[in-house]
């Protein structure tokens, strides 16, 4: 089992920034690779970055390419989302996730936390 608590979202105006992190504990070795999802309401969860274990390849959905960064320190077991430039469509409840690939399908990821809630006002 591997349990996930996201933390740092909040609310801040359209072009300010945010920055989420996602602690891990229990058999992370499991589950290596760390992902990103959010959830606006009436909208299905989609998926928003997806770091490796080694934090050398990573993988963005478009519409976030250029605003959000994906980092890990894995000796503090943390994931991070570094979102800069923020818009309105960006509000959402942000979801961690672990799987053992890289993918940017929900189905790759066995464990999830319980989410954070970003707004973004315009």
């Amino acid at each position: 089992q591997v349990q996930l608590v996201e933390s740092g979202g909040g609310s801040v105006q359209a072009g300010g920034s945010l920055r989420l992190s996602c602690a891990a504990s229990g058999r992370t070795f499991s589950s290596t690779v760390r992902g990103w999802f959010r959830q606006a309401p009436g909208k299905e969860r989609e998926f928003v970055a997806a770091i490796s274990w080694t934090g050398t390849t990573t993988k963005y959905v478009d519409s976030v390419k250029g605003r959000f960064t994906i980092s890990r320190d894995n000796a503090k077991n943390t994931v991070y989302l570094q979102m800069n430039s923020l818009k309105p469509e960006d509000t959402a409840v942000y979801y961690c996730a672990a799987g053992a690939v890289l993918a940017n399908e929900k189905r790759a990821y066995g464990y999830w936390g319980q989410g954070t809630q970003v707004t973004v006002s315009s």
